[in-house]
């Protein structure tokens, strides 16, 4: 046994199942956030990682935290700053991979937690990247197109010591698109004195931006979601479906599931919660959507209370919003049989345990909305090459790595009697600490 001597070192045993620490500065105990429900998570999973163990430490701690200011002329002629955020997590198997969101309940919590999540879902897939992601505390929707502009390419300048092609790519996220990478790649660009394409994905596609990247997450949360259906023994052509966010995510989940002869029959978003039991138009509401920002409104759909929504008959739900959405207080009320994660995060540990006790099927985030990464690898690899592929290829490249990838960490539950999660960070956990081990640790 090696004991550290350092205050903010680790006492650690050779194959030692769990390892216990001392929590970082930067963080207290009763107010860990999402950063806290990963831990649980990885708590979870260590009994699994045999000897691979003595590195389970190595999740537990983000490997670079950059904390930015973001100050920018405002239109009234003000100066404002925001707070920004890049953490990488993990950078063993690649160079980190991951969103940038701007939201005004941005935490440092939860921007780690989003970053080891990414290290997971990369992991999982099987991609060579680590876990990165990033935020700015702001409400966008307060911003004109001249300020948000301004805010990100600021933003990008401050992070740009640690990002770069071959360092840390960021990606769209809550609240950010097409455009904001546009604004990424270009200040980028500008700071380093050439085009530098492969530093972000989900670009516009003439900036090198990959066909089938925008429909990608939704597109992987259907394929898994099929996949499961079928060893559960789940018609999806007569299944009722539930979806929390309409976005990019949701709104491309809703519309494959409709086509393939599901009934939607209840959307939430930020704007309220509709319902009907006959099943929503999809395509009529994509477009009301698009029109209004929100399913509000939508005249073809009685409007229920939003807390109703957690109780709707149906046999698959789809959170695919924000983190921590599925709690102990409605996990009980749940009636689906089957939940897919298209969001980050969006179950707590305690709602997992009560979910699997009610035998409701949870298809984990970190392999279920890896679609995204999955395509920006593929958008990252034909930005280097200049070469790029039609959509049908990219298309049918995703769907075979996603149904493998779930078809291992469906295996590896069987084996080891766990849920889907722990299975994931099982598969997932083990590459990344075998990468680790094989590198070694400089100096």
């Amino acid at each position: 046994m090696s004991q550290a001597s350092s205050p903010g070192a680790t006492a650690t045993t050779v194959g030692a199942p769990a390892l216990l620490h001392p929590l970082p500065s930067y963080l207290q105990a009763d107010k860990l956030g999402p950063w806290g429900n990963y831990l649980q998570q990885v708590d979870r999973v260590i009994p699994h990682l045999g000897s691979l163990a003595r590195w389970a430490e190595t999740l537990k701690r983000p490997k670079r935290i950059l904390i930015v200011d973001v100050p920018i002329h405002m239109d009234d002629g003000t100066v404002a700053h925001f707070e920004g955020y890049r953490v990488q997590h993990n950078v063993s198997r690649g160079p980190g991979k991951g969103g940038v969101r701007f939201h005004q309940d941005v935490t440092l919590s939860e921007v780690m937690a989003l970053s080891a999540w990414m290290s997971i879902k990369n992991a999982a897939v099987n991609v060579p990247y680590g876990g990165a992601k990033g935020g700015i505390r702001v409400d966008p929707k307060k911003l004109s197109r001249g300020e948000l502009e301004r805010m990100t390419r600021r933003y990008t300048s401050e992070i740009g010591i640690i990002i770069g092609p071959n360092k840390d790519i960021p990606a769209p996220d809550v609240n950010t698109n097409e455009q904001i990478m546009a604004w990424m790649m270009d200040t980028y660009s500008m700071n380093t004195g050439s085009t530098a394409t492969g530093v972000v994905t989900g670009k516009p596609v003439d900036l090198g931006g990959s066909l089938g990247r925008r429909e990608a997450t939704g597109r992987g949360v259907f394929t898994v979601g099929a996949e499961a259906a079928r060893h559960i023994d789940l018609d999806i052509a007569t299944a009722r479906v539930a979806v929390q966010g309409f976005g990019n995510v949701g709104g491309v989940a809703g519309k494959l599931f409709a086509e393939a002869g599901a009934r939607i029959v209840a959307v939430q978003d930020h704007g309220g919660t509709i319902y009907r039991e006959a099943g929503l138009d999809v395509p009529s509401l994509l477009k009301h959507v698009a029109e209004t920002g929100s399913v509000a409104g939508f005249a073809q759909a009685e409007k229920i209370d939003d807390d109703k929504f957690w109780e709707v008959d149906c046999e698959i739900l789809i959170p695919a919003a924000l983190e921590q959405q599925i709690t102990r207080d409605n996990a009980g009320r749940i009636k689906a049989r089957m939940i897919i994660e298209g969001a980050n995060g969006p179950t707590t540990p305690e709602a997992d345990d009560i979910l699997q006790e009610r035998n409701v099927l949870v298809l984990p985030d970190v392999i279920a909305n890896a679609g995204g990464v999955t395509v920006s690898y593929f958008e990252w690899v034909q930005d280097f090459s200049s070469f790029f592929w039609d959509e049908a290829e990219i298309n049918a490249r995703l769907v075979r790595i996603m149904k493998e990838a779930f078809a291992g960490v469906w295996q590896v539950a069987q084996d080891h009697k766990v849920s889907l999660r722990t299975a994931t960070f099982i598969v997932a956990c083990k590459r990344i600490l075998h990468t680790r081990e094989l590198r070694g640790l400089y100096p």
